[in-house]
Order: structure tokens, then C-alpha cells, then sequence
């Protein structure tokens, strides 16, 4: 295979600032163990997240200084709603300020104590604010997507026969609506295929419950399906796009991943009456429904973002160079969940550091551990995260422990990715030194974000 080449020429430079290992162990000293905490002049290459740290294109600066910042009904939201009604489909289109906010506004609505709401897995903020409203997100990811050795092309499906089961259990009634991650990032950023949405869709359709979908990283996923399900091959990735939002009551979106933006989001639907409870929300907590706590340059730069994602160049890049990541970590021994997705690699920990146990957070450990030797900032998917504990004080895991990597779009080149493998591999070398780690602080929600740790004794 040729050697990947970036679609596209640099225009604007960030200088790196490069510490010293004795630094970056004070540094994680002084951030509780939590990369989270650091700073991020002191971070080399941060792969913490891929959300909202895209490098955006000169056309989308271009529309940000042609930006309307009129109040209400600014032409920058007119360009942002017909933008996203041409690709969506969706008859109501409100801009928020990020994903979470829309997730916030549609289960404020449809949440509450005894709802159950299903998805084939959520993801941090989607959990918490469901169960912020009191209602149980359930996970119902297929059994091979729970396992990271296995190669399967769509590992992000949801195991429909669980949702007719769960749908049973606890009555239509207690279901509001069926969310769908694309792609699935707790998951390991896999891919569904359409195949799974009809399925899903179709069950929705027999019980009468709203179909939503968590479109984060929408046209990843779609480009996934045109490279691996029989019939798409010669289909374009808008088509495929559009194919899948027709399939859907309605979607939430952090613009933040394949919006190719900075900061921005959406939530829309076909329900008109949940629309106008949305908006009243929205008004109250956010802003006016044609800014949605946005400046309108914002919007601009979204309507242009979700364009450019469509392009087939960039997604074969995107998707190629993350593999290129995955392919030399695994040359060199480092266990990763695989196959790789499309947004980051991620480490499978529970074989990276098999002495730890989950309860002291191994995916921590090998995190911390490749900031001090590196400089690199990834996070933890596992036990901190996600797990929990019993009615006897019992930690209960979540099905992986996991490290992600996250690749921001069209920030870093192939040598810094070059870079990374040396570090992780030097410290999958002398992962035996790892240590696990304790918690000394954490919040009711999120705990991850704020989190303060120790080193177990």
C-alpha cells in the first residue's frame, strides 16, 4: 500500500512545546493522576478527544468572518438549517452549543423516574444525562462487539433480539425512544451497518417508539458501510448518509466530531410537538432556537463542515491513517481492540496490563504512563468511566477496559503518529512497571472528568 498522504496543505502552524520526563511527572502529580487535569501547554500530542479539536478548513474561516450575528433569524442559521434539512431529511432543525446540550434538552423531556432508555451503547455524557433525569440507559451491544481480539466488520451493532427482549420486560409505555450510536464510540469507535438500523427500525416500527440517533461521527460510519456491506460499494457517502437518517425519528449531534467544527450541535426530528417542547427548553437554558447558544459565525462554519465531511478523499485518509495507527501498534505486539474504527485506536488494557485489576483502573495507569514517557494524552474507557459498584461495595466492571486515542481531524501528520507508536510501544515494553491506582475524589456524575487518584499501595 502507498504511503498515506494528508488531502490537504497546511496553511497556519502551532508551535509544540516539548518537556522534560521530569516535568510531565510533576505535572500528573499535580493533576491527581487525571490527564484530564493537565494542562494542555504541557501535553505534546493530545489525543484526549477528538471532539471540537479539528483543524478547520480556509473556507470555513472564510464563512466565519461572513458570519450574521443577528439575534433571531440570522441568514447564517437559514444556510445551517437548510444544510442540515438537505442531508437529514429531519422536518425541525435546533442548533445547540454541543452535543450534551442537546442530549440535555430531549431526555429533560422524555426522561424521568422509570423510563428505560435503550442504545447499543452509550457513551459519557448520553449516560449521564439520562440518568440525570432519572431514567436507566440500558446497553445493548452484540456479544462480539464486547469482545477486542474478535475482527468483525460491524461491531457496533445493536443485538436486536436484547431490544425485543428489554422492550417486553419493561413495557412500550417506559420506553420513549431507541437511540443508535454512530459510530459506536464506547465501542471502539465500530461501525453499525444499515442492515442493523432496518432491523432496529423495523422493530421500533412494530412497538410504535421513536427511532433516534446519535450522529456524532455519521459520515465515518457511513463510509464504513460503503467499504464493508454487499450493495454500497457504488453508492456515494451522501446517499448512504441520507439512507440512514431517513431510517431515524430524530437525532442528536455533537457538530464538535464530523462536523468538523470547533464548538456546535444539533438536535432535530419529525415531531412537531417535541419540537416545541425542545425549543422551550432551549430558550430558557440556551438561547434563541436560531442560535442556540451559539455565535451565527458558528453556524457557518457547521452548514460548511458538513459538507466537506461527505468529501470520499478525506474519509478513505481518515479512516486509512487511524488503521496505519492500529496496523504498527499491533506489528509490535500491543493489544488493541480491532479492528481499528474510524476516529482512534484503542488500547485494550485488560491484555496491556493483565496484573492490574479493573477495580484499580488499569486503562489509568497505561494513560498516566504514556504521558510521562512521552508526552502523549489519551483517556481511559473502562472501570473509571464506566464501572460502578454493587449493593455491597462491589466494583462491577464495564465489558472492556479500554485507552483511546483519539485523532483529531487534519491536526497531526503521519510522523506524529509515527511518534506515538514508538512511545506506547517503549511503554508496552515495560508494562510490568505499571501500577494501579485508587480513587481519592470523585463527582456523582462524569466522575472521570474531575476525578482525583492515587497510586493503590
Amino acid at each position: 500500500m502507498k504511503t498515506i498522504i494528508e488531502p490537504f496543505k497546511i496553511k497556519s502552524v502551532e508551535p509544540l512545546r516539548f518537556t522534560s520526563r521530569d516535568e510531565r511527572e510533576a505535572f500528573l502529580e499535580t493533576a491527581f493522576l487525571n490527564p484530564f487535569l493537565l494542562h494542555a501547554d504541557d501535553v505534546l500530542i493530545d489525543l484526549l478527544t477528538d471532539s471540537g479539536t479539528t483543524a478547520m478548513s480556509a473556507l470555513q474561516w472564510s464563512g466565519m468572518m461572513n458570519g450574521d450575528e443577528a439575534y433571531a433569524g440570522s441568514r447564517s442559521y437559514y444556510r445551517f438549517e437548510r444544510t442540515l434539512k438537505e442531508l437529514t431529511g429531519f422536518t425541525y432543525v435546533i442548533p445547540t452549543h454541543q452535543g450534551r446540550a442537546a442530549e440535555k434538552i430531549l431526555f429533560s423531556i422524555v426522561g424521568g423516574q422509570g423510563k428505560v432508555i435503550p442504545n447499543n451503547t452509550h457513551f459519557d455524557t448520553t449516560r449521564a444525562n439520562i440518568e440525570y433525569s432519572g431514567a436507566t440507559a440500558v446497553d445493548l451491544l452484540t456479544d462480539v462487539g464486547k469482545r477486542p481480539d474478535v475482527v468483525a466488520d460491524f461491531k457496533g451493532n445493536m443485538d436486536v433480539d436484547a431490544l425485543v427482549r428489554l422492550i417486553d420486560d419493561v413495557g412500550v409505555d417506559n420506553i420513549p425512544l431507541v437511540m443508535m450510536t454512530v459510530t459506536n464510540n464506547s465501542g471502539g469507535g465500530q461501525p453499525v451497518s444499515m442492515a442493523n438500523m432496518k432491523a432496529v427500525r423495523a422493530v421500533c416500527t412494530m412497538y410504535g417508539i421513536p427511532f433516534f440517533i446519535d450522529a456524532c461521527r455519521f459520515a465515518e460510519n457511513a463510509m464504513f458501510i460503503k467499504m464493508r456491506e454487499p450493495g454500497y460499494a457504488d453508492r456515494s457517502v451522501r446517499s448512504i448518509v441520507q439512507e440512514m437518517f431517513a431510517l431515524a425519528d430524530g437525532a442528536t449531534m455533537s457538530a464538535k466530531k464530523d462536523g468538523m467544527v470547533n464548538t456546535g450541535g444539533f438536535l432535530a426530528m419529525h415531531d412537531s410537538v417535541l419540537a416545541e417542547k425542545a425549543r422551550t427548553v432551549l430558550i430558557v437554558t440556551e438561547g434563541f432556537p436560531t442560535y442556540g447558544g451559539l455565535a451565527r459565525r458558528d453556524l457557518e462554519a457547521m452548514a460548511q463542515g458538513l459538507d466537506e465531511v461527505l468529501d470520499e478523499a478525506y474519509l478513505t485518509y481518515r479512516l486509512r491513517s487511524v488503521e496505519y495507527f492500529g496496523d504498527h501498534l499491533r506489528a509490535h505486539g500491543v493489544p488493541i481492540l480491532e479492528p481499528t474504527g474510524g476516529h482512534a485506536v484503542y488500547l485494550d488494557a485488560s491484555r496491556f496490563a493483565p496484573h492490574i485489576a479493573p477495580s484499580q483502573f488499569p486503562g489509568q495507569a497505561i494513560a498516566c504512563a504514556l504521558y510521562v514517557e512521552g508526552g502523549i494524552r489519551g483517556v481511559e474507557i473502562g472501570s473509571l468511566m464506566f464501572g460502578t459498584t454493587d449493593a455491597h461495595g462491589i466494583h462491577v466492571a464495564p465489558p472492556m477496559e479500554l485507552v483511546r486515542l483519539a485523532i483529531p481531524r487534519r491536526v497531526y501528520t503521519q510522523s506524529h503518529i509515527d511518534y506515538c507508536i514508538e512511545i506506547i510501544v517503549d511503554v508496552y515494553k515495560n508494562r510490568d512497571a505499571l501500577r494501579g491506582m485508587k480513587l481519592t475524589y470523585e463527582a456523582p456524575f462524569l466522575r472521570h472528568f474531575t476525578a482525583r487518584l492515587a497510586y493503590a499501595e
